[in-house]
C-alpha cells in the first residue's frame, strides 16, 4: 500500500507538471474509447431492437383491386391461425386511407387530391415468435405470393435480416477502428511518460544508485499511464452519455410514437466498466513500456 500511495502521489504531481502533454495523451485515449463506445452503443441497441422486432414480426398481404371472394377465401385459409399464425386482420382500402391520414397528417391533403383511393386492401398477419414458426414462415410467404389476387407480400423478417447483416458490418468496422485508435493512444501515453522520465532522469539515477526497489522507480510512471487512461475513459463515457441523452430527447422520443423504441438504452454498467478498465489498461501498458525501456 505504501508503494501504491507513493506511485499515486508522484503520478499526480508528474501529470500536473506535464499537463499540456498529458492532456494530449488523455484526449487521444478519450477519442479512441469514444469511437469504440459509440459503435458498441449503436450495435447493442440495434441487436436488442432486432430481437424485439423479430418477435413481433408481421406479414402484410396486399391484394389486387380485382380480387374475387374466392381468391380471398383461399388466402384466408392459408392465414388460418395455427402453429405459424396467431391472428390476421383484413384492412379495407378505405381503412388503409384513413390510417394514412391519421399517421401522416401533413400529407392527408395530398392523398385527398388524388383521383380514387391509391391504397390496396390488405391482410395484417401476426406471427408466432417460436423458432419452429419462424422456420415455416418462408414457405407460407412463397405460397401467398403465388396466390391469385395477391399483389405483393411484405415480410418484416426480410428487412430484419438485412438489418442484422448491417449490424455485423458496423460492429466489425468499429472494432477495427477502435483497435487502431487504441494502439495510437497507447503509443501516445508511452511517449508522454518518456518525457516525464527524461525530465526526472537525475532523480531516477540517484534512486537506482541508492538501491531503491524497482516498484518505487517504475511505479509512478505506470500509475501515470493508468490515471491518463482512466480520465480519458471517464471523459469518453461522459460525452457519449451527453450525446445519447440529447439525441434521445430530440429525435428518439418523437420517433417512438411511430416505431417501438422501448429497447433503446445507454451502455450497460458492464460495458461502461469494460471501457473504463480498457482505458486504464491501455494507459498502464503505455506507461509500462516507457518505464521498462528507460529504467
Amino acid at each position: 500500500m505504501r508503494a501504491i500511495r507513493y506511485a499515486f502521489d508522484e503520478a499526480v504531481a508528474s501529470l500536473w507538471r506535464g499537463r499540456q502533454s498529458g492532456i494530449l495523451s488523455t484526449a487521444t485515449i478519450a477519442v479512441a474509447l469514444f469511437v469504440l463506445g459509440g459503435f458498441l452503443l449503436v450495435t447493442s441497441n440495434l441487436d436488442r431492437l432486432s430481437v424485439e422486432w423479430g418477435r413481433a414480426a408481421e406479414i402484410s398481404v396486399y391484394l389486387k383491386d380485382d380480387v374475387t371472394p374466392a381468391d380471398r377465401g383461399d388466402i384466408e385459409r392459408l392465414l388460418a391461425p395455427g402453429d405459424t399464425v396467431t391472428s390476421f386482420e383484413f384492412v379495407s382500402k378505405d381503412e388503409a386511407l384513413r390510417r394514412f391520414k391519421t399517421m401522416f397528417a401533413d400529407l392527408a391533403a395530398t392523398a385527398g387530391s388524388l383521383d380514387g383511393n391509391p391504397f390496396p386492401a390488405s391482410y395484417e398477419v401476426r406471427l408466432r415468435s417460436t423458432n419452429d414458426a419462424q422456420a415455416q414462415v418462408d414457405g407460407m410467404v412463397e405460397k401467398l405470393r403465388d396466390s391469385p389476387g395477391v399483389a405483393d407480400v411484405g415480410y418484416d423478417r426480410e428487412w430484419l435480416d438485412r438489418l442484422l447483416s448491417a449490424v455485423d458490418i458496423v460492429r466489425g468496422a468499429g472494432l477495427v477502428l477502435g483497435t487502431v485508435l487504441t494502439v495510437a493512444a497507447a503509443l501516445t501515453v508511452a511517449n508522454v511518460v518518456r518525457l516525464a522520465l527524461y525530465a526526472r532522469r537525475d532523480e531516477i539515477e540517484i534512486m537506482q544508485l541508492v538501491g531503491a526497489p524497482r516498484v518505487y522507480v517504475r511505479g509512478p510512471f505506470v500509475m501515470e499511464g493508468v490515471l491518463q487512461g482512466g480520465i480519458g475513459a471517464v471523459a469518453a463515457l461522459a460525452v457519449l452519455a451527453a450525446i445519447f441523452l440529447a439525441t434521445n430527447s430530440r429525435y428518439l422520443v418523437p420517433l417512438a410514437s411511430a416505431v417501438n423504441l422501448s429497447s433503446i438504452r445507454f451502455l450497460s454498467p458492464g460495458l461502461c466498466l469494460m471501457l473504463l478498465g480498457g482505458g486504464m489498461l491501455v494507459g498502464c501498458l503505455g506507461g509500462l513500456v516507457a518505464a521498462t525501456g528507460r529504467t
